[in-house]
């Protein structure tokens, strides 16, 4: 397994915008993932953070996407591998070209919905704004190396 990372966070709303544009939406309450593709991420890593996402029980009283048909937002995050490690600019090395990035990204969105998930999409490599209203705050990181 690769290093795929996502960040779940669970919103009482989220929009993408493009080009002023309203691309994707949750007009109700649900999970915003922000996900990142590693240069040797391949589909079990997508199915096994699906998985992973969709029975997380981060939404009120302790329930899971899954419990309460929470529609998910998934938007690519390249940036989630950035390395800091060296100077003031970080270094997008670690984080697959878009060859790789955007059909990975694609297949977490299809593995969400075979799960049956309702799944909005960013643009894959457009400057996109994404606006959330943060529930909780309850914000949890997953690392597919590290699954901590």
């Amino acid at each position: 397994m690769g290093t795929m990372r996502v960040v779940v966070t669970r919103v009482l709303e989220a929009s993408v915008r493009v080009d002023d544009e309203v691309v994707a939406e949750l007009a109700r309450p649900g999970l915003l993932v922000l996900a990142g593709v590693g240069h040797d991420d391949g589909a079990e890593d997508a199915a096994a953070l699906a998985r992973k996402i969709w029975s997380l029980r981060i939404l009120e009283d302790e329930r899971s996407a899954s419990d309460v048909d929470a529609p998910v937002l998934v938007v690519s995050q390249f940036t989630l591998h950035a390395s800091t490690r060296k100077g003031r600019r970080p270094s997008w090395s670690r984080a697959a070209g878009g060859e790789v990035g955007e059909p990975l990204i694609e297949e977490l969105c299809r593995q969400l919905e075979l799960l049956g998930a309702t799944v909005a999409r960013g643009r894959f490599g457009a400057h996109m704004l994404v606006a959330s209203v943060n529930d909780g705050p309850v914000t949890i990181t997953i690392d597919t190396k590290n699954w901590e």
